[in-house]
């Protein structure tokens, strides 16, 4: 029996491919589905099973996808009306991979539908692993307030039953295959260890050594971000999303096609390059999202429905960009300028600048009451990690409605962990109408290591 694991960057989500004995189950498939065809190809294996721990909020899943590659099965759970898939599953439903055993088992919570998949070993005698898919994580647990405040305690005291009274009495010695790595927004501080066990999570799991009123109290109290394309990914994972085969790459555009697509309605200039690149020259109103941030953020400040067009660093950052973007359902990508940002300035176009700073101009800055500091950080940041004095706080999402909120008559500086996500702010107040904006390089990590002073945050 093998087990492979499958990361998707950004999101933190883990699938993984299990075989046997020439037949392999998928659980969670992202929508990208090519590198599970590849690693059945390399064991001359059939993908029989597809299965899936509960409708995914944080990514599209591959699940159709993967099926019509295969003509694999998919199986979820029975307890959500899902409108595809040959098997609804039940508690105790039992499924066979070659000479191996897959047993569901029914693990609400974190959602009403969610499933974890207990494997035995190919004597079906002794149980291996389980796949938890958001309900325990390495080092945490799946988040419960998706069904709003109003039901968090019934939903914490579901998950709680499931970890108390289904996974951890399984046995120490269990390989448990979470739904999601550390960075994951389903869960709060999630750790890098991958995999885990049972015994190990029973030892070392905060949220596994609480009664079940301190777990309760614990899960309601915490303050997760909900991303606005959550409730398009319920959607799209309840009905089933389109195909990538019927959806065409992003086109080369030159400048004169360019310059017409990013005019249609409904239409956002995303520039991937990185925030010092774009802090040198961009074209006015675009959104700063670096290459790597546009497998995440760009969920948290677009609706799905946003037509984009590109300004890359390459021509082939297209290829990594649309992968990333479809993953969390954006599948109206248009275009990218071809000749990027250097043709767009040879051409003699208008840009705009982002001003920076480092931490010590910013001190100075402070110091002299020249500048307002804005933290753009997650509330947790700020609880965990500390804030600078006088920082205004504004989660950077939340920008684009309490903008406004902010002076239009003081240079204002953005700020995040290194100044990634500062960037991102940046080009969201310039949007705004704010000229006198700058972006702090490096940002609280450089802070720290200068030993500038902190101040503790409730949040």
């Amino acid at each position: 029996m093998k087990v492979k694991i499958v990361k998707s960057e950004g999101l933190a989500h883990n699938s993984y491919y299990l075989s046997d004995g020439g037949e392999a189950a998928v659980i969670d498939p992202r929508r990208d589905c090519e590198i599970y065809m590849r690693l059945a190809k390399q064991e001359c294996a059939e993908i029989k099973y597809i299965l899936e721990t509960h409708r995914n909020e944080d990514y599209v899943a591959g699940s159709l996808e993967l099926q019509n590659m295969t003509g694999a099965e998919i199986c979820h759970s029975g307890a959500l009306p899902f409108k595809y898939g040959e098997h609804n599953l039940e508690d105790g439903y039992i499924l066979n991979v070659g000479n191996a055993k897959i047993k569901a088992l029914y693990t609400p919570g974190h959602t009403n539908e969610s499933l974890s998949y207990l494997v035995y070993s190919p004597n079906n005698v002794e149980a291996l692993m389980v796949f938890t898919g958001d309900t325990l994580f390495a080092g945490s647990v799946g988040r419960t307030d998706l069904y709003g405040k109003t039901v968090q305690n019934s939903q914490a005291e579901k998950l709680y039953s499931s970890l108390h009274e289904k996974l951890l009495p399984l046995g120490d010695h269990i390989l448990v295959y979470p739904g999601h790595g550390a960075g994951s927004v389903c869960g709060h501080g999630i750790s890098g260890q991958e995999p885990t066990t049972i015994g190990y999570e029973k030892k070392t799991n905060p949220y596994l050594q609480l009664s079940r009123e301190e777990f309760v109290k614990k899960a309601f109290s915490e303050e997760l971000v909900v991303p606005k394309y959550f409730r398009r990914m319920e959607e799209l994972n309840l009905s089933g999303p389109p195909l990538l085969s019927k959806l065409a790459l992003p086109k080369p555009l030159s400048l004169t096609e360019f310059e017409k697509e990013m005019h249609e309605p409904n239409m956002i200039v995303i520039d991937t390059r990185m925030p010092y690149a774009y802090a040198g020259s961009h074209i006015p109103d675009s959104l700063s999202i670096w290459l790597g941030g546009t497998s995440a953020y760009t969920g948290w400040l677009l609706d799905t429905s946003q037509y984009i067009v590109f300004v890359h660093e390459r021509p082939e950052d297209t290829q990594k960009a649309a992968t990333y973007l479809r993953r969390m359902g954006f599948d109206n990508m248009c275009g990218y300028l071809c000749g990027g940002m250097g043709e767009w300035q040879e051409n003699g176009k208008p840009i705009n600048h982002t001003g920076t700073l480092s931490v010590t101009e910013l001190i100075n800055k402070l110091d002299n009451n020249e500048i307002l500091l804005v933290d753009v950080r997650q509330p947790s940041e700020w609880k965990e990690e500390g804030t600078v004095e006088g920082a205004r706080r504004i989660f950077f999402p939340d920008l684009q409605d309490k903008a406004n909120s902010l002076p239009r008559d003081k240079p204002l500086a953005t700020f995040c962990s290194v100044g990634r996500r500062s960037s991102i702010a940046a080009s969201i107040l310039e949007r705004k109408g704010f000229r006198n904006v700058s972006n702090v390089l490096g940002g609280m990590t450089a802070w720290t290591a200068l030993g500038y002073p902190k101040t503790k945050s409730k949040g």
